[in-house]
């Protein structure tokens, strides 16, 4: 073969050569590109949660944009962002990102309870069950037993109190030291007129965690049912003292607001 065309072959297959390798780096730097954007996406959102439970929404819903702009598919910037604006009173704009959410991924347990604790949150009742059923029933889930927990609460809302009941057995049963089921047995428990339950169910919950307006509500109802009036005045004066201008403080009777001075 002639040495010039030899070497014209040569020049050839070298730049091929070239060619190839750039188009190589090129795809490597783009793919590095990518999950840098991903990894800082993942980034903003914890600084928002962060931001988020320092009250400070503005920069949380800031960098919420940012992570949804740098990764347009992260599933947890959309949750948050959409937990933000329910917080923020942002009802329909809440709706809009868990829309979104579905989009991305619409299998999501984690996403069916978030949404379903939304949906309980503004009455839409059995629309949030149909969400929590769609978690709980998912065998990968890990965390079920936070979907049948919310189910509980929000049947206990609907005063479906047998069902109520067996939900939240269920959530405590794989967590027996949940504070929001353990409240929420007790309400059932003083609901369903089942005060011995109601009064074992608040101190499981007291035992779990510090005592609220609420727990000591449920736990004075539950004693003055009882009759035992000592623990009654117990729980009501620890309630007007702790949480003095709660909702509940102010449903006690009057009488309780003379013991509390003697």
């Amino acid at each position: 073969m002639n040495i010039k065309i030899i070497k014209i072959l040569a020049l050839l297959m070298l730049a091929a050569s070239i060619t190839a390798c750039g188009n190589n780096q090129s795809t490597q730097r783009k793919s590095s590109s990518l999950e840098d954007l991903k990894s800082a996406s993942d980034t903003n959102v914890e600084l928002a949660i962060g931001y988020i439970k320092r009250q400070q929404y503005e920069v949380a819903k800031n960098k919420l944009e940012k992570a949804i702009k740098q990764n347009p598919e992260n599933l947890n910037a959309y949750k948050t962002m959409a937990y933000l604006m329910n917080a923020l009173g942002k009802v329909d704009e809440a709706e809009d990102y868990y829309q979104d959410a579905f989009e991305i991924k619409g299998d999501d347990p984690e996403l069916h309870n978030s949404y379903g604790a939304f949906l309980c949150s503004h009455n839409r009742l059995d629309e949030a069950y149909d969400e929590f059923r769609k978690a709980f029933e998912n065998p990968y889930y890990k965390s079920a037993h936070l979907a049948y927990s919310n189910a509980g609460n929000c049947l206990l809302k609907q005063k479906k109190y047998k069902m109520a009941e067996e939900h939240l057995r269920i959530a405590l049963r794989a967590q027996p030291t949940m504070p929001n089921a353990l409240l929420s047995m007790a309400e059932v428990g003083l609901e369903s007129r089942k005060y011995l339950m109601a009064r074992a169910y608040v101190q499981r919950f007291h035992a779990a965690t510090k005592p609220t307006a609420e727990s000591l509500w449920v736990q004075a109802q539950a004693e003055k049912a009882l009759g035992a009036q000592d623990y009654y005045l117990q729980a009501a004066k620890q309630l007007l003292k702790e949480f003095p201008d709660s909702e509940e403080a102010g449903r006690l009777d009057q009488s309780v607001y003379h013991e509390r001075y003697r």
